[in-house]
């Protein structure tokens, strides 16, 4: 999967990955990261989530990467925002209430980029990606956190061979696999949610599980 694709879904808006709501997880789960008012927090291809708005509700200032300029927009105008631009980097920076989205490609993110940054939430990142990707985001991912960061992590996990991603399925076992090697992993729940995703159900998926993550950086 190239930039083309991601930006056609969003110019097209097939975006089934968006959710409306604020998820479920990050809401029961949020307080387990033990993190305090003003902690910054990093939403890695962020989208146009809401999860954003909930997060600075909660008191922290909120870094968002998006590739999409369409979901940016999006972001700040449904929100009732007015951002400033800038240009930071290799990024176009748009910023309002203690939002800022960083338009561009996640993969060109510094560790520089993520100073001070103390927590990730990944909800649609990680199982949007096949698993060469995967191995690359991850990696980059490590590479780039401060030591220390906790992140929230939640990914679905199904019966790969009944359903071409995305979203792909990434089990426990997969995770462990991926951050296990410079970070601690520890599984939070393992949550039945097939009467819940009618639209995979529809691609013939038969189980599906929605699996959450506290993951903490010891690079």
């Amino acid at each position: 999967m190239d930039e083309k694709f991601w930006l056609e879904r969003w110019e097209r808006q097939e975006i089934g990955f968006h959710q409306r709501n604020i998820n479920a997880r990050l809401r029961r789960f949020w307080p387990d990261l033990g993190l305090a008012r003003g902690d910054a927090v990093f939403v890695p291809l962020c989208g146009k989530s809401a999860d954003m708005i909930w997060l600075r509700v909660q008191g922290h200032p909120v870094l968002g990467v998006e590739l999409s300029p369409v979901a940016v927009a999006a972001f700040f105008t449904e929100n009732g925002l007015a951002p400033r631009r800038r240009r930071q980097g290799r990024f176009d920076a748009a910023e309002s209430d203690g939002i800022r989205i960083f338009r561009g490609d996640f993969f060109d993110l510094t560790a520089g980029d993520l100073a001070g940054i103390e927590a990730v939430y990944d909800r649609a990142a990680l199982i949007a990606m096949p698993p060469a990707m995967r191995e690359r985001y991850a990696a980059h991912m490590v590479e780039i956190l401060p030591h220390g960061a906790r992140t929230l992590l939640v990914t679905l996990e199904y019966p790969q061979g009944e359903m071409q991603g995305p979203p792909f399925s990434v089990p426990p076992a997969e995770v462990e696999r991926l951050y296990g090697p410079c970070g601690d992993v520890r599984l939070l729940s393992r949550d039945d949610v097939l009467s819940k995703g009618r639209d995979l159900a529809e691609r013939g998926v038969t189980a599906l599980y929605e699996c959450t993550f506290l993951v903490t950086s010891r690079r």
